[in-house]
């Protein structure tokens, strides 16, 4: 490969890829693009920062430029991409341009904001860089507005909590973590939140937000109106697509690819956050090191499969941590929920007794594991 390995991206699943590249392969070249700085950050830790009072910079874990030379790399940072030529196999910014024999695309997801009045003031906390633009406001911020109850919004929620804030949460559905788990399961949760003084707002939608003077005013679908000091936007992750769409690729909500990690365009794939796969979007770390190992292997010119097994994910609540695994979103599951002193154990089963999903909490979530094997055979 005379051009190599072009990456376009530089968070878990670019680097996870990297790694496995120079198992594969100490030699070939590898070229790495990205608008960021390119330094690395657990970006799982965002969900803590503010009651561990840390600075955007405390999250650093390694340097761009240490990275580069331990993994004998060629990085750009600070660099947009504009375009994508496949059948030159090219890939442009505004000032250079790039050659590549196999090129990936890992380009992650954005936050989305809702389209309202003042949907410019809503902070996001998706990335390093957007906690550093935003992080003396949301120190100095005594009330908060969440808007979403999801897996984000609820770790937000308790950590603001936690740092001596007053939260507001503010959910269009009718309970907490609505589209990951039914509500007798999330109850839990849920009740311990209210019981730290966090407001739950359910059924309800942000109608707009406006700045008066030093603070902000959200007023609600129904008509209420909060003062707030902050609000943050917490109702999902959306795809970077744009990229792909442009070069012709096929794309759907994420970006396409078969089993071996390819976009229609057998040169190039896609991993992480930005790739559908089998219909499905998994913004979780496991999916994203998995598919790094395989893409690895077939980017050095094997054609493995991709093969996810029922995966752990965890929600950072401190206060009462949840583990869950399955298909935790289907709806005909019938589950049976078993409360033992500090901890819960929730089965989702199907019709034939099958066990198909499960959620843990607390000092239940050591069985977690012989739960997953179980989802697993």
């Amino acid at each position: 490969m005379k051009n190599g390995i072009v990456i376009i991206g530089s968070g878990f699943a670019a680097r996870q890829l990297v790694k496995n590249l120079r198992k594969q392969d100490p030699n070939v070249a590898i070229t790495l693009i990205a608008a960021d700085s390119m330094d690395e950050y657990n970006k799982p830790d965002l969900s803590h920062v503010i009651s561990q009072q840390q600075r955007a910079d405390d999250l650093t874990r390694q340097r761009a430029g240490e990275f580069a030379e331990q993994y004998n790399l060629r990085l750009f940072p600070a660099t947009w991409v504009t375009e994508i030529d496949p059948q030159a196999r090219l890939v442009k910014s505004q000032t250079q341009s790039w050659q590549y024999d196999k090129l990936v695309l890992a380009t992650g997801s954005s936050a989305i904001a809702p389209p309202i009045e003042g949907r410019e003031l809503m902070l996001t906390l998706n990335s390093q860089q957007e906690y550093q633009a935003c992080e003396s406001q949301l120190r100095d911020a005594q009330r908060v507005l969440i808007l979403g109850g999801g897996l984000i919004g609820s770790e937000l929620a308790m950590d603001f909590c936690r740092a001596g804030k007053q939260v507001t949460v503010v959910d269009n559905s009718a309970s907490l973590l609505s589209s990951l788990m039914p509500p007798e399961v999330s109850a839990r949760l849920q009740h311990r939140l209210t019981q730290m003084g966090i407001e739950l707002v359910f059924n309800q939608q942000l109608a707009a937000l406006r700045q008066q003077e030093n603070q902000l005013q959200a007023t609600l679908a129904n008509g209420r109106t909060l003062k707030v000091d902050a609000a943050i936007a917490a109702i999902g992750l959306r795809p970077n697509i744009d990229l792909a769409r442009r070069a012709g690729l096929t794309v759907n909500r994420g970006i396409v690819v078969n089993s071996q990690l390819q976009t229609s365009d057998p040169h190039i794939y896609a991993l992480g956050d930005c790739a559908e796969i089998n219909g499905q979007i998994m913004p979780f770390l496991q999916p994203a090191q998995l598919s790094a190992m395989t893409a690895a292997k077939n980017l050095a010119g094997g054609s493995q499969p991709l093969n996810l097994p029922a995966m752990l994910v965890k929600v950072k609540t401190p206060e009462l941590p949840l583990h869950l695994a399955g298909d935790t979103r289907r709806t005909d599951l019938d589950w049976h929920i078993t409360l033992a002193g500090e901890g819960m154990v929730a089965k989702g089963v199907d019709g034939e007794g099958n066990l198909k999903a499960f959620v843990v909490s607390e000092a239940c979530m050591p069985q977690a594991f012989a739960l997953l094997k179980a989802l697993n055979t």
